[in-house]
């Protein structure tokens, strides 16, 4: 189980409790906004801790996937759920003096929210201007003078948006800056590839059994219930307790990112033992989605295949270049989550046919891919005729461990990440689609 190890990360990601002592559950109770899954915000108020390079070599070329900020709701269905059924049962009088409260604040969140589904928000603007910032500061040397900066964004505004934002913030540290941006259709063959045999593998029998097992103790709220309506039988015979907790909480859990953060209270109305429950839905749910779970084949990590042979194929050209600068591509979660397991950073490629031993591994979800999320390959030489390229690979900015020999760890022989990676590509590759 080698994600075990990335336990051990968590006090440079979070800064909470100490090691022997870590859970999800108390994180949680350390800060309820980390069971937001996907919805977390970045973790960019803590200073990573950077392992000395070996000695003679520089940074010069930077290669980065990164997901778009912090965003809105992506369509109103997430809230239209618990807003139709608080509204209907207001009609009716069959709302506590609580749930009058959560209905009136799920409408001014409507309200806050409507036509902005999907947009980045403010917050989101600035983590890509921090992060843009950081890399500067920590990777100056790749930047300096005319550098060239390769930046491309899928099509999808906040992408776009949050792409600006940071070559915004570059070219004001650096105006002399060579800055490209491109948002085509064109790329989103290895940007956003669409493999829709493996998505079509990914909720199988064997998946949905699991997850329904797993789920089933984890659904019902009766406490909120009980909160909110007046009248017990018309709530079960008329309200989905299941999918009013479950959107409710999620409703709650996504104001972190906009500017209801500091007004929404709906996030108090729920037990740190709710949100815990929660948290471990979503998180066995991406693990089978975009994870390396057995029960559907282990392969959906596979559907960032042409992404990862790009950034191969791209280093080796930009390599023999004096001077190639950092490409920077902007896109989503369900990239950055899967090209983590591809990669196995820090473990993520565990394998478990048990959700219930998900948690206990390490492998959450959330500690890859919140808000504006990235993966940065970090090259270094000691000069253009340096053959002996060493990488490092930074997960959200903090150093990682790959499956290579590692006596270099957390820096890597660019020559060994090349090998391993294409070989497994390959591999993949090689498999009839009928058998994969």
């Amino acid at each position: 189980m080698r994600a075990i190890g990335f336990l051990l990360l968590l006090p440079f990601v979070f800064a909470c409790l100490p090691v022997k002592a870590q859970s999800a559950f108390a994180l949680i109770t350390s800060n309820r906004n980390f069971s937001a899954s996907n919805y977390c915000i970045y973790p960019d108020s803590i200073e990573p801790v950077m392992t000395e390079v070996p000695a003679g070599k520089k940074p010069f070329y930077i290669s980065h996937y990164g997901r778009h900020g912090s965003r809105y709701l992506s369509n109103r269905k997430g809230y239209d759920i618990p807003y139709q059924m608080l509204a209907k049962a207001d009609s009716l009088g069959k709302l506590t003096p609580t749930g009058k409260e959560v209905f009136a604040e799920m409408a001014m969140i409507l309200q806050d929210t409507e036509g902005r589904w999907g947009d980045l928000t403010g917050l989101g603007k600035q983590q890509h201007r921090d992060i843009a910032r950081r890399m500067i500061e920590h990777f100056p040397e790749v930047f300096e003078g005319a550098a060239r900066i390769d930046a491309r964004s899928t099509t999808v505004n906040r992408c776009i948006v949050s792409m600006g934002a940071a070559m915004q913030q570059m070219i004001a540290l650096n105006p002399k800056l060579r800055i490209t941006m491109e948002a085509s259709k064109r790329d989103m063959w290895f940007m956003n590839y669409q493999d829709m045999h493996l998505r079509a593998l990914m909720n199988t029998p064997a998946t949905k059994a699991a997850y329904d097992k797993f789920s089933a103790s984890r659904i019902s709220n009766p406490r909120l219930m009980h909160l909110l309506f007046n009248d017990s039988v018309y709530a079960k015979e008329q309200v989905s307790e299941e999918w009013l907790n479950y959107y409710l909480l999620k409703t709650a859990l996504i104001q972190q990112n906009t500017s209801m953060s500091k007004r929404s209270k709906l996030i108090d109305y729920f037990s740190y033992e709710e949100i815990h429950r929660f948290w471990q839905r979503e998180n066995a749910w991406w693990y089978f989605t975009y994870g390396p779970s057995p029960l559907n084949g282990g392969k959906q990590p596979y559907t960032q295949r042409k992404l990862l042979r790009r950034i191969i194929e791209q280093a080796d050209s930009c390599i023999r270049m004096e001077a190639p600068g950092a490409q920077l591509r902007y896109g989503h979660e369900t990239v950055v989550l899967p090209l983590t397991c591809l990669l196995g950073i820090n473990g993520f490629d565990f394998q478990t046919e048990d959700l219930e031993h998900l948690e206990e591994s390490g492998w959450w979800a959330c500690l890859v891919f919140p808000m504006a999320s990235n993966i940065q390959i970090v090259f270094y030489r000691e000069s253009p005729k340096d053959k002996d390229v060493l990488i490092k690979v930074l997960l959200n900015e903090r150093e990682t461990r790959l499956p290579l020999p590692d006596e270099l760890a957390p820096y890597y022989r660019w020559k060994d990440f090349r090998e391993y990676y294409l070989k497994k590509l390959d591999a993949y590759e090689e498999i009839p689609v009928s058998e994969k």
